[in-house]
């Protein structure tokens, strides 16, 4: 009996033992580098393919040349060693290639790509995209950090220089998205917030759904407390450069834009067959029910623009309130080309057209509030097509040359983008979604 109780003991003892080492295995996170104690691998790939769902993983300062695919609940951090915590993922040597499709069907090449994934977390990291070797308007998509039918966070990190590496050459490609959300379903919450977006060649940070018509599905987005700096009328975005938004929300995708900085958006190109193509600080496009709040944008064509589409949907029932726009250049401070909004308490200065267009060129233009107010410097406070039922007032009005005039656009006059005059014309442009496969420009 001795020897069956030694035996015993001994296979719960072992039993206990792998137990231990179970619960230690999945206590210890991954590591890529050495900076820390942990299971280390040499790249963020290795990394993300060695580890259980769940799982976290620590990226140690340096430079990661690679492109990073998740389809599994992970959270991936870069962690401080000694006075250093930059952890920079740059494209390989030869350059991004393409590692997906879109939600539509069409290539990209995204350094971080999130693929049907739940509950993922990527944080503190730089991801830049110099070198990536991408030329022409041919090619696939330039994306920084891409989730695709996923959900989780974007958050305290630092996505830039997403421009293809012959933007000078070939202006006008629609190319460079620096933060994309996309989802053909309702498929929930991604939540981009506290990271540092800047120098991209066509949108900084993206949420896009379905596209099929009203009530399409999308993902839901909050984008909250970034800061967004587009190139703006540089060497390399004029003339003929990329129609920069700030922030896209469109096309079914939901949620809340609050608490950014967004400034320089700018598309000018007075040598092209469309010289008033038109960038905006934040755009929603098709997409109903969108709060924006407490946003600060300057120096964009348009400010902040909500665009109903005949073809793909309203962008109806948005609350604009108590954002600042400053320093709007050819265009509106607020463009209301749907109906149903709240454009409230807003402040805004120096708008080279109205502060606050009732718009109707889109085939709407009904039933906005538009009150409480602040608009200093403008030819309108207050621009009104012919829609009904709006209501204007009361707003305050300082320096401005109309409180409020009927239209949609101001009287010809020139103005002054960049150096560049342009005599307008009677004929009033929007915003510029993304193009084919999404849409035209419109403009």
């Amino acid at each position: 009996m001795f020897i069956p109780r030694r035996f015993s003991y001994s296979c719960m003892a072992m039993a206990v033992l792998t137990a231990l080492g179970t619960r230690a295995f999945a206590s210890t996170p991954a590591v890529v580098g050495t900076c820390k104690t942990g299971f280390y691998y040499p790249t963020i790939s290795q990394a993300v393919s060695s580890s259980p769902s769940g799982a976290t993983i620590d990226i140690c300062p340096g430079t990661y040349p690679e492109q990073v695919t998740i389809t599994k609940k992970l959270t991936l951090t870069g962690v401080q060693s000694g006075t250093s915590d930059a952890a920079i993922i740059v494209p390989p040597s030869g350059g991004l290639v393409q590692n997906g499709t879109d939600i539509f069907g069409n290539p990209v090449a995204a350094q971080v790509f999130v693929k049907g994934a739940s509950s993922v977390t990527i944080s503190n990291l730089i991801v830049d995209g110099t070198g990536n070797n991408l030329t022409g308007c041919g090619g696939p998509t330039l994306e920084g950090i891409y989730f695709q039918n996923s959900t989780g966070k974007i958050e305290y990190n630092v996505v830039r220089n997403q421009y293809q590496t012959d933007f000078t050459d070939y202006g006008g490609c629609q190319n460079g998205l620096a933060i994309n959300v996309e989802s053909l379903t309702d498929s929930g919450t991604v939540t981009v917030e506290n990271n540092s977006v800047r120098s991209y060649q066509k949108n900084g940070i993206t949420a896009t759904g379905a596209m099929t018509g009203p009530g399409a599905p999308g993902p839901t987005v909050n984008i909250t407390g970034n800061h967004i700096v587009g190139l703006g009328a540089t060497a390399q975005n004029w003339p003929g450069g990329a129609a920069e938004n700030g922030i896209q929300v469109g096309l079914g995708a939901s949620g809340t834009v609050s608490f950014n900085s967004v400034s320089d958006n700018i598309w000018f190109d007075d040598t092209s067959s469309q010289p008033y193509n038109a960038a905006s600080g934040i755009l929603v496009y098709a997409s109903v029910g969108i709060t924006i709040h407490e946003n600060y944008v300057v120096s964009a064509q348009f400010g902040i623009t909500v665009d109903s589409d005949p073809n793909y949907g309203p962008a109806d029932d948005s609350i604009i309130t108590t954002n600042q726009v400053t320093g709007t250049q050819l265009f509106d401070a607020i463009d209301l080309c749907s109906s149903s909004n709240q454009a409230t308490g807003n402040i805004i200065y120096g708008a080279a057209e109205s502060g606050i267009h009732a718009d109707d060129t889109c085939g709407s233009g009904n039933s906005n509030t538009i009150t409480g107010n602040t608009i200093t410097e403008s030819c309108a406070a207050v621009l009104l097509g012919t829609g009904t039922g709006n209501t204007v007032s009361p707003n305050t009005s300082y320096a401005v040359t109309n409180t409020t005039l009927a239209g949609d656009v101001c009287p010809a006059a020139t103005q002054t983008v960049a150096g560049a005059n342009a005599l307008k014309t009677a004929t009033p442009k929007h915003a510029s979604l993304r193009p084919s496969p999404f849409l035209p420009n419109r403009n």
